[in-house]
Order: structure tokens, then C-alpha cells, then sequence
């Protein structure tokens, strides 16, 4: 008998392959086929089977074969026969490699679960930046999105793509990001991305020279490495910029070699909150103008500004030598891998030749989604609701911090998604010790500092009040407080 691939149940809409060409006859065969399925962990404990009509129907025998099967299984332990729910694989039995192996969270989701291991537990709370609340994330508008979205989308929107990503989401951004931020750009110039990450890769080969002639990027003193690692990866060297209370020491860079672009977080400089000074925006963009270089503007939270009104991209002092970079990772989440590239005009062919030699693409359907929901106002009243809240959980730590730890001050501006908090000299390394005893993941200022910087390093704790979903972040602010030092 050939093998049977078996539909799991019309009324399931999943696939099963069964190799029906065991010795015996149909019901061995289909008992043999079943037990193999679980026993390797194709069909894991709690699997709901498909009823025995709709098993016979898609194997082509009698219902009665496969009742019979489902029966004996049953008896002999390997599934379990639930009145009013089907049949499903027994928890009695472990397929074969399934100790520490996780299964799917449906599956796991029906185990009863148990204490976890203070190993496997982790810290409570995660206090590293990257991340917005994602429980926040607007299931309800985004899903309504969504759903107007399939319905105008055009055939061709179910192809490939094309490097530059849809033209609908790119005109939309457009009009944004001129309104919002002060960005001036032609959707033809806009490249959208899967994330921020690769928008830089993009941009650190297309700038490398040609003929193996050196090149560098300046990057901030303080940044993420992940950032420096993607630019050397493509080729070029990378050399910090001094950063301090006014933001990045642009005037430096007319001192520095083979420089072909600046990286720069002038809005909110990451991670030490500090906006970069007019004198230096402007230093920034001469530099480049001069030299013909570009500036590389990673606007990834410009929008979450609290004290005041947001200062405008630097993209908007001179469109023709600053890419402007922007995500949707902090204002929604990471997982939709969205972010876009407004490139100068000289540049642009280079970096979609570059994306076309194999790039992965965001999803046409969820750039599609977001621009239906940037078009429709709804991303403009989620960020307002966004700014309430995280400025509410910002103020919260400030007045946490007045009142059991005044020694423990927070600097750089009223943005974004973390907060600095100054410590006494020598004490870094020991208060994020104390921070993980108090279940907290935290990270020190000296993990964001440029090992060929040093000199810039000082001790300070980077705390993502972000990222806590609302309900535990008293929690998050009590243990916080255990783990700062008394004051003197």
C-alpha cells in the first residue's frame, strides 16, 4: 500500500503523514503508523486526534478500522478518550527526546504546571533596554487594520515584493514622518526594512568603497555594540565620538580619516537620554556637506518625548546628506519587523541594489496593515496613549527615587523608554549584582561603552521602565529600591 498523507480532520484543517505500509493488515498498519507519530514526537501529548469519520474518509477505509484502532491505542496508554472532546495523545506517555525539550505553548498550556526551578525561572523582572511594554501592544485597532487591509489589497500584494517594500505604506509614511517629525521625503526615497539592524547592513555596504580602499563609520562613544558589529561586518572600521551632556562631539569629525558616515542618536541619545546641542547638529551636518559624507540618524523613539514638544529630525536641515532611520519596534513592537530608510537621492539606487542581492523583506501584508493604520489616525492616538503611560511610569521613578534614594539621581531628558541613574564612583558593578539577587535583569552604563573608548565610561544603571508590563511595576520599583545603596 502506497503511504496516505491524512487531512487532520476537515473540521481541523491540518495535515498528518501516516506510512500505512507496516506488516498486517489496515488496522496494524494505521496502530504502527500512530505509535511512531508519537513516540517521535511528531504528535505530542495532548494532540487532539481527528475524529474516526474524518480519519477514514481522508485514508480511504472503514470508519470502523480506525475506531477500532483509536480503541486499542487507548487501552495500551498511548492516547486518551475524552467524552465530548475527541481523542487525543496521553500525557502518560514521553515520546522519545522529550525530556527538556519545550512543547508548544497550545500543547503545554493544558499540563498542569509546577513550581518553576530558580534556574529556569530567570529574573523577574527584565529592566534591559530594547523593548517597549509589549502587552500593550493594540491588538484590537491593529486586527481592524489588518482586516481593511486584506480587503483593498491589490493581487500583486500577495507576490514577492520589491526591494524598496509597498508603495502604499511608503507614501503614507511620507506625509507622517514631514507632519510628526519634520522629515522631508519623496516615497520614492524611503526603503522599508525588516527592522533597524538591517536598514544599517544596508547602509554600512552600500557606503563601503569600492577597490578595497578603507572606510569608517564615527559611532557614539556609548551605543550597542550589535550596532558596531553590523558595521565591521560589512567591511568597515568603526571610531567612537566623544559623548557628554550636549550630546555626541561632533566637531570631531573633521579630524577623523576615511570617514565615510556618522551614526548619531540626536534626538535621544542612546543609552545616555542626553538630545544633541543646535551647535553640534549643525557642526554634524556641515561636516557632511563638506566632506561629502552622510549622517546616519537612528530616530528609534523620537516620538516619546514627555517635558516638551519633540525636537525635529535632523533629516530636515539637509535631506541630501542625512538618512534618516526609523522603526516601529519601540512606538509597537518588535516582532512586526518594520522600519524604514529615508535616503538621499545619490544614494538610494546604491542601497536597493544592495537589498535585491537577497535581503529578507518585511511582510507585504503587515506593511500593508501598518499603513492603513498610520492613514486611519490610529497609530497617532496609540502613541498618545503611549506617552501617558510611559511618562506616568517615568515620574513614578523619579519619585521613588527623591524619596528613598536622593542620592540616586536621573539625567538626560524626559524621553524615550529608559532612564540613567547616577551612581557613586566604583559602585556599578556591584549594584547590578544586587539588582539580579533582587530578581531584576538589569545592565550597567559600561556595557553600552565603546571598548576603544574607555575614558568615557561612568557608573551609572540603564533601567528600561518601559518595558514592565503595568501591573508589576510597583513590584519593579520596590525591588529597584532594595538594590540601591544607602544613601551617605
Amino acid at each position: 500500500m502506497e503511504n496516505s498523507r491524512a487531512t487532520f480532520g476537515r473540521d481541523l484543517g491540518r495535515d498528518l503523514h501516516l506510512d500505512l505500509t507496516g506488516p498486517g493488515g489496515l488496522r496494524s498498519s494505521l496502530m504502527t503508523a500512530l505509535r511512531a507519530a508519537v513516540r517521535s514526537g511528531r504528535l505530542p501529548p495532548g494532540t487532539r486526534l481527528p475524529s474516526s469519520r474524518s480519519l477514514a474518509a481522508d485514508l480511504g477505509i472503514a470508519r470502523n478500522t480506525v475506531a477500532d484502532a483509536y480503541a486499542e491505542l487507548v487501552a495500551e496508554g498511548w492516547l486518551r478518550a475524552r467524552q465530548g472532546s475527541g481523542t487525543e495523545v496521553a500525557w502518560g506517555y514521553l515520546p522519545d527526546g522529550v525530556r527538556g525539550r519545550v512543547l508548544p505553548r497550545a500543547v503545554a498550556a493544558r499540563r498542569t504546571p509546577g513550581p518553576p526551578s530558580p534556574t529556569a525561572a530567570g529574573p523577574r523582572f527584565d529592566l534591559t533596554p530594547g523593548t517597549p511594554d509589549v502587552s500593550s501592544f493594540p491588538r484590537t485597532a491593529w486586527l481592524a487594520a489588518a482586516r481593511r487591509a486584506l480587503t483593498a489589497a491589490p493581487n500583486e500584494a500577495f507576490g514577492y515584493g520589491t526591494p524598496a517594500g509597498r508603495p502604499e505604506l511608503r507614501a503614507v509614511l511620507a506625509d507622517y514622518l514631514a507632519r510628526a517629525r519634520g522629515v522631508r521625503a519623496d516615497p520614492d526615497r524611503i526603503v522599508i526594512c525588516a527592522g533597524f539592524m538591517q536598514g544599517l547592513g544596508l547602509l554600512s555596504r552600500a557606503l563601503k568603497p569600492r577597490g578595497g580602499a578603507p572606510g569608517r563609520i564615527a559611532t557614539e562613544s556609548y551605543g550597542l555594540h550589535l550596532h558596531r558589529d553590523v558595521i565591521t561586518r560589512a567591511g568597515l572600521g568603526t571610531v567612537p565620538l566623544p559623548v557628554d551632556a550636549r550630546g555626541a562631539d561632533t566637531g570631531e569629525l573633521a579630524g577623523l580619516d576615511h570617514l565615510r558616515a556618522a551614526l548619531l542618536t540626536p534626538a535621544h541619545q542612546f543609552p545616555t537620554g542626553v538630545p544633541l546641542h543646535p551647535d553640534r547638529r549643525a557642526a554634524a551636518v556641515n561636516w557632511a556637506r563638506a566632506s561629502g559624507g552622510y549622517i546616519l540618524e537612528d530616530d528609534y523613539d523620537g516620538e516619546l518625548r514627555y517635558d516638551r514638544q519633540p525636537v525635529g529630525a535632523l533629516q530636515g536641515l539637509d535631506p541630501d546628506h542625512v538618512v534618516y532611520l526609523g522603526t516601529a519596534s519601540k512606538s509597537l513592537a518588535p516582532a512586526l519587523r518594520l522600519a524604514w530608510m529615508v535616503v538621499p537621492d545619490r544614494l538610494i539606487d546604491r542601497v536597493l541594489e544592495v537589498k535585491a542581492t537577497g535581503e529578507w523583506q518585511s511582510g507585504s501584508l503587515d506593511q500593508l496593515t501598518l499603513a492603513e493604520f498610520l492613514a486611519s489616525g490610529a497609530y497617532d492616538r496609540h502613541l498618545r496613549g503611549m506617552r501617558l503611560r510611559y511618562r506616568r511610569r517615568r515620574d513614578e521613578l523619579v519619585a521613588a527615587l527623591a524619596e528613598a534614594a536622593p542620592h540616586v539621581h536621573v539625567s538626560g531628558i524626559a524621553a524615550g523608554l529608559h532612564a540613567v541613574l547616577e551612581l557613586p564612583s566604583g559602585t556599578e558593578q556591584s549594584i547590578v549584582q544586587a539588582a539580579r539577587w533582587q530578581g531584576l535583569a538589569v545592565h550597567g552604563l559600561r556595557e553600552f561603552t565603546d571598548p576603544a573608548f574607555p575614558a568615557a565610561a561612568r557608573d551609572a544603571l540603564v533601567i528600561a521602565y518601559g518595558r514592565p508590563p503595568d501591573h508589576s511595576f510597583a513590584a519593579v520599583l520596590d525591588a529597584l529600591l532594595r538594590a540601591l545603596p544607602p544613601g551617605s
